[in-house]
């Protein structure tokens, strides 16, 4: 099993960065910031429009199986550095081929989806429980919304065909995020969001977990080039130019566990006030530089938390459950599993 490490999140404008030996140094205007030993890493994410860095440093991140990937300042993804790929051909030969066949698709975008709404479900009845005695009508809106994705739940394993997975999760979306302003309990009226919104996000709340999504995609990316297997070719997202499609399959499970818990604790312990953000005129509402860094920081320390992972009853980092989930994802294909065991939150 691979050892959880670290990812390394460059931010700095004008920062460029080198090979040093067996290290990565950072330099902005000829001065040394930071030298990590590439070793201690397992991605480099780089988030600015000045930011470059050397081809021997691309060449030994290749080698060393580190994912190098540039970001708008705002996170998003713009390219990736890799090398050779050096994963299985038989094991990328069988996700082709069940990402083909739609009812082999459906077998594992059903587990997917099926954990993405547990896990979903298990964040809106864990604020029911801290609003039940405080603020009843919260509670009660939270918890109607969990029997509505506990009845979406039940749907997951009838469904036969793609189309009717993506619209249970559409719905299913669509319940939660109508209800996630009654997540939020800093009392600015600031912070809330009307629905989710993308390119651009409308409100604060919007534009961090298009942030911390950003961060979430980078993660599973990673995770799965690392254990050989195609991110661009996913089971529920459909092949696209430059979508990273099983990517974006694998992080459906991490959603509300992961990126949407964070984006809750910075805005409800008011690490994260309305303050952090620039308002445009066009209505997009987007982190301010610095407020990003307090992100990363909180992503990372997020990612160092202990739990015991539900399928392999073992203790992990958060930060390696895309890693595991990789891994039992290509040990179904290769045939060890007669199903995808997904991520579900305990």
């Amino acid at each position: 099993m691979r050892k959880h490490l670290n990812t390394l999140f460059v931010t700095l404008e004008g920062s460029y960065l080198r090979k040093d030996g067996a290290a990565v140094e950072i330099r902005q205007e000829g001065e040394t910031k930071l030298r990590v030993p590439l070793h201690n890493l397992d991605g480099i994410a780089c988030f600015g429009w000045d930011i470059s860095c050397s081809a021997a440093l691309m060449a030994a991140c290749a080698e060393a199986k580190v994912a190098l990937s540039f970001h708008t300042p705002h996170g998003k993804f713009l390219a990736s550095s890799n090398g050779f790929t050096s994963g299985n051909i038989l094991l990328r030969r069988e996700q082709y081929r069940r990402a083909d066949h739609e009812p082999a698709s459906v077998a594992i975008a059903a587990n997917m989806i099926a954990a993405k709404l547990a896990n979903t479900r298990h964040v809106l009845m864990r604020a029911a429980r801290d609003h039940g005695v405080k603020s009843p009508e919260r509670a009660l809106a939270l918890n109607q919304s969990a029997d509505f994705l506990a009845i979406r739940i039940g749907l997951v394993p009838q469904a036969t065909a793609l189309d009717t997975l993506r619209g249970i999760e559409g719905d299913s979306a669509a319940a939660y995020f109508a209800v996630f302003p009654h997540l939020l309990t800093n009392h600015d009226p600031q912070i809330t969001m009307n629905g989710r919104s993308r390119r651009p996000p409308l409100d604060p709340v919007n534009a961090l977990l298009s942030f911390l999504y950003v961060l979430l995609m980078h993660d599973c990316r990673s995770a799965l080039e690392s254990c050989g297997l195609d991110p661009q070719c996913g089971f529920l997202h459909r092949d696209r130019p430059g979508r990273p499609s099983l990517a974006l399959d694998l992080m459906e499970e991490f959603r509300a566990f992961l990126a949407d818990r964070t984006a809750l604790s910075l805005f409800n312990r008011q690490q994260i006030t309305s303050k952090d953000f620039d308002y445009k005129e066009n209505g997009a509402v987007l982190l301010k530089d610095d407020s990003r860094k307090k992100v990363l920081a909180a992503w990372q320390e997020r990612k160092q938390d202990e739990i015991t992972h539900s399928f392999l009853d073992e203790k992990t980092t958060i930060g390696l459950l895309p890693q595991l989930q990789a891994r039992l994802l290509a040990r179904h294909l290769r045939g060890d599993l007669d199903a995808y065991p997904a991520f579900l939150a305990r």
